[in-house]
């Protein structure tokens, strides 16, 4: 599916201070002050890290980035995607190895890394021959390079370039949770034309604070935390370490907030031990303590949302549901609005189109990425032959354009016996469970196991001592209405949480 046109990043940064009255667009805390770029002021500063790199890099190249979630991050991005050169956003946690590995197989020529990052490089730069350039993002060099380059240098009409749509600018790596990762190649067109849907509820989209909390090298995170603000106007505030969510939460006071289930399960936590301190509070009043008082929609994406934790936000006054969306379609395909059951991932937004073909969600869509790089076999694996992209997932879709999704193909467990299992199937009855804190369900030697760390907080609450016992019962209880496929033969409680990516999946090391 292509859309008509459809605007460029550039046009995007020039119309938005124009369109959004020149608003803050961006906050941050620095040196425990806040710090606050209006619209033309990110234009401004994005532009300059464009002529900066034109300057120093005219050759169209492709340059990885490792850095955490700053605003230099942000101008970083910006003058890459408006020079006409190739981003490779790297997780700034990476060991050298890992992003090394990135690095090669992009064929990426340059790295701009953090400074948290430096005691990694020289052992990158062993690593990657390729690698011509490293340069440190650093707030006291960008602000050098907002200045320098900046609109009235003598470098100004480096930023005056004309753009291919259609060519790649991005090539951005799948999590991984199988250990197998893969360079999706974005086009700018692709990045873009996401955003151009028509909306199903104008809670979704309505102009707000929002507290940016997951890492920006992810697609997701880089098109709703950046590149969706931008167009729609919403203020986004920067929260930095993940320590300091809470903190932040009272500092920002924002609307909305973007969240993985780990991090809701959080913040519920919190504001229910509030009210345990508090009880003359009620259950808004307890929230605001925790939230700021003004949160009341909470996005979530990544991994499976219990529908009974969307009930337990009711009282709160905090509506959340969770979307769809993956890396190799420009991250969105559904919005959830509060029309959309909790255990549905979201209605399919009015750019894409979806079918469902033996289980599997199907997808056309304009943010349809060109392939994965350097992989042509993965790539004819991934799009069928009449164009659409397989997404690996399944479920089913209703009369209303609502997705739902029941697990994942290559999660599939199958038995001697012939019998398909999915394993998330299995693990989202044990979430129902407050005493679940995680699940990872597998096969072992034909026999389903699941494998659980336990909430203790909750345990504790509930007066449990024999956490063990009351999770075998629970299990016992399970069995008696699973079909013979889907019982549990062997539980494993955990002492330690299970592995996870950097957005908080559980990585599926058993599949």
């Amino acid at each position: 599916m292509k859309l008509e046109n459809v605007p460029t990043i550039r046009d995007l940064l020039d119309v938005a201070p124009v369109k959004h009255n020149d608003r803050t667009f961006i906050k941050f805390i620095r040196d425990e002050k806040i710090i606050e770029k209006k619209f033309s002021e990110v234009r401004s500063d994005g532009l300059a890290v464009c002529r900066f790199l034109r300057r120093n890099i005219p050759e169209r190249t492709h340059i990885a980035i490792i850095s955490k979630s700053t605003y230099e991050y942000i101008a970083c991005m910006t003058g890459i995607l408006t020079a006409g050169h190739v981003a490779v956003p790297i997780d700034p946690d990476s060991t050298a190895s890992d992003a090394a590995a990135i690095i090669n197989d992009a064929d990426a020529t340059v790295l701009i890394y953090g400074e948290e990052f430096s005691d990694r490089l020289e052992e990158v730069k062993a690593l990657c021959p390729l690698l011509k350039t490293a340069m440190v993002i650093s707030p006291e060099k960008y602000e050098k390079i907002y200045e320098d380059f900046s609109e009235t240098s003598e470098y100004a009409s480096l930023s005056d370039i004309n753009m291919d749509p259609d060519a790649c600018c991005l090539i951005i790596y799948t999590s991984g949770t199988t250990g197998d990762k893969k360079g999706v190649m974005l086009s700018c067109e692709a990045l873009v034309s996401n955003l151009i849907f028509e909306p199903y509820d104008p809670i979704v989209i309505r102009v707000d604070t929002m507290l940016s909390i997951l890492p920006l090298h992810h697609i997701f995170c880089f098109i709703c935390g950046y590149i969706g603000p931008l167009n729609v106007g919403n203020c986004v505030c920067l929260n930095g370490e993940m320590k300091d969510l809470f903190k932040n939460l009272l500092i920002f006071k924002p609307n909305q907030i973007r969240v993985v289930p780990l991090i809701a399960q959080g913040i519920l936590a919190r504001i229910r031990g509030v009210q345990a301190k508090h009880p003359e509070l009620s259950p808004k009043e307890a929230a605001a303590l925790v939230t700021g008082g003004n949160l009341d929609l909470m996005l979530s994406g990544g991994a499976y949302l219990d529908p009974a934790l969307c009930k337990a936000f009711e009282p709160y006054g905090i509506l959340i549901r969770q979307g769809y969306g993956m890396s190799e379609a420009s991250a969105k395909v559904t919005l959830p609005d509060p029309d959309c059951p909790p255990d549905s991932v979201g209605r399919i937004m009015s750019t894409v189109d979806v079918r469902i073909v033996g289980g599997e969600i199907q997808l056309d869509t304009p943010g349809m990425m060109m392939g994965y790089y350097k992989r042509p076999e993965e790539t004819a694996e991934a799009i069928t032959e009449d164009g659409w992209l397989r997404t690996g997932d399944i479920g089913r879709v209703d009369e209303n354009r609502v997705l739902y999704i029941t697990g994942r193909l290559k999660n599939l467990i199958i038995l001697s016996n012939g019998e398909n299992v999915s394993p998330e199937g299995i693990e989202n009855r044990f979430k129902a469970n407050r005493l679940v804190e995680e699940v990872l369900v597998y096969a072992e030697k034909d026999v389903i196991v699941a494998e659980i760390f336990p909430n203790a907080d909750f345990a504790a609450q509930s007066g449990i001592t024999d956490i063990k016992a009351a999770l075998e019962e629970y299990t016992d209880k399970l069995n008696e209405t699973a079909l013979p496929s889907h019982i549990v033969a062997k539980l494993i409680v955990r002492d330690t949480p299970l592995e996870k990516t950097s957005i908080g999946k559980i990585k599926r090391t058993h599949n």
